[in-house]
């Protein structure tokens, strides 16, 4: 073998990588998905390409509209295969009783993937949105006041809007700055004063955290694709422009929350900090949880998801009542006459306020149902086991989506697919919508391992949301035009921003 190996020339290995490479992507466009994949009792889409994988339609359609095609029209009994662009394999998972198995009953058999922990854990740090067992089982029970957080809420964007002029808005980057000042108060106790000052440095940190690859690493990427997986993950470790920048932004976010705990610290020592004034920050110092470091991953965590997550749902909610005027005027009446205005320096609405809005209420959970923040998220096999009657062999990855199981019509209903807040209001059904299984509403995930943030998410919403339609007739600046869930980092906004008009309506 030496010898053999000694005698080869530059030509001849060349020639010998090159047959390697080409074997391997014949192996994984073809050869696995059609006879040697261990999956092959599940149903897969008819369509698959060499190149694209079963995305064949992705000029017309996009991912989620792709997942909800194939749940609607590929016969399955709750798991249906198929293949990314270079043919990675997946596995959606489309009923109730899958996600229960993966979610609650073998929870400690499924884990987000290492390469996904790597790529969040840049702009998130290792906090919980990344803990996985003992670790979120710690966390969960870790609370927070949100009274406070509602009412600089109403201040900051009275303060904001009233300075606006009354023409068109671009309202994904307002929504972003409110959003970051609210989680920093709740977070921190600390006002990041974003809406007043749009170039602040830890926004401009924040924008390079999301910057998307360029052209040249989409390239290497979709070469990679057909030899590894994650591919993506591989080509973010090279020193590239966009990733040094990224590191930096992450580096200087983590200063960031590094000194705002030792702030409270020395607050705690110094006896200078009231518990009225209580916030994530202060209540996981009390608790003597956490080392420095865990705290400053958790803080990393609640800023980013926070923030982002929440921004994205009030775009949403913006461009459905937009889209649904009969429903935005009914939702102003009910603010107007059941919350104290908080234009002319009146009293500013508590949380107790806010959470007797029944139709308010409904609207955020309708939005919140149609268009989740997060459409999806991956889990790993971390063994050999079962998900509804299938054997499933260890690195199987699997899709939740609540951006399909949020409009499954066997779960809703007709009219799943429809923003129809009215389902909230029915009888017996503020809290559930009607949804025939309580896994048919995956917005924060369900079992273990949900989103500990809900209800902060859902106040944090319903407190923006109040005031802009109170105070504001919204319009989009194109009527006609019409949004789909697109991905944007780990969640998904409008492709292109969001654009409206906010008309100032007197009289509260």
């Amino acid at each position: 073998m030496d010898s053999l190996l000694q005698n080869l020339t530059y030509t001849d290995f060349a020639l010998l990588i090159i047959t390697v490479l080409i074997l391997r992507i014949f192996y994984r466009a073809f050869l696995y998905p059609e006879f040697l994949t261990p999956l092959n009792k599940l149903p897969t889409p008819p369509e698959r390409s060499l190149m694209r994988g079963n995305y064949t339609k992705s000029g017309s359609s996009s991912h989620f509209a792709l997942l909800r095609h194939w749940k609607a029209t590929v016969a399955s009994r709750g798991l249906i295969r198929y293949y990314l662009p270079g043919n990675q394999e997946r596995v959606l998972v489309t009923n109730v009783e899958a996600l229960k198995d993966i979610l609650v009953s073998k929870a400690s058999d499924f884990v987000k993937p290492k390469a996904v922990q790597r790529r969040l854990s840049r702009i998130t740090g290792n906090g919980l949105l990344l803990a996985e067992g003992e670790v979120h089982k710690v966390s969960a029970p870790a609370g927070f006041q949100i009274t406070r957080v509602n009412n600089r809420c109403l201040e900051n964007v009275v303060l904001d809007t009233n300075t606006s002029n009354r023409g068109v808005v671009e309202v994904s980057g307002w929504a972003t700055r409110a959003t970051l000042d609210i989680i920093g108060l709740a977070g921190l106790g600390h006002d990041f004063d974003s809406l007043q000052n749009p170039k602040s440095s830890l926004m401009r940190q924040y924008r390079q955290l999301r910057q998307d690859p360029s052209p040249l690493e989409n390239a290497l990427t979709t070469c990679l694709m057909f030899l590894i997986d994650y591919a993506d993950q591989v080509v973010s470790l090279l020193p590239t422009k966009r990733m040094t920048q990224i590191k930096a932004a992450s580096l200087a976010i983590r200063t960031v929350c590094h000194g705002a705990i030792e702030a409270k610290k020395r607050e705690r020592t110094s006896g200078s900090s009231g518990q009225g004034d209580l916030d994530i920050a202060t209540v996981a110092l009390n608790s003597r949880m956490f080392t420095d470091g865990e705290l400053v991953d958790q803080m990393m965590t609640f800023l980013a998801a926070g923030h982002g997550t929440t921004s994205h749902a009030l775009q949403w909610a913006i461009y459905a009542l937009c889209k649904h005027r009969e429903i935005q005027d009914r939702l102003r009446n009910e603010v107007r006459s059941q919350l104290p205005s908080v234009a002319d320096g009146g009293s500013v609405p508590s949380a107790g306020h806010l959470d007797s809005l029944l139709y308010l209420r409904a609207v955020c959970n309708e939005t919140l149902r149609l268009y989740p923040p997060v459409p999806s998220t991956i889990r790993e096999a971390l063994r050999d086991t079962t998900v509804a009657g299938y054997h499933i062999p260890k690195g199987t990855v699997f899709t939740i989506s609540p951006a399909v199981t949020n409009v499954d019509v066997e779960l809703w209903g007709p009219d799943a697919g429809d923003f129809n807040p009215e389902r909230w209001m029915q009888d017996g059904c503020a809290n559930s919508g009607g949804v025939s299984d309580a896994f048919g509403f995956l917005t924060f995930l369900q079992g273990p391992r949900s989103c500990i943030g809900a209800t902060f998410a859902r106040a944090e919403l319903a407190c923006l949301l109040a005031v802009l339609v109170g105070r504001f007739r919204m319009e989009l600046e194109d009527p006609n035009r019409e949004e789909e869930l697109t991905r944007r980092g780990v969640g998904a906004a409008p492709a292109d921003g969001l654009r409206a008009r906010f008309d100032v309506i007197e009289g509260w």
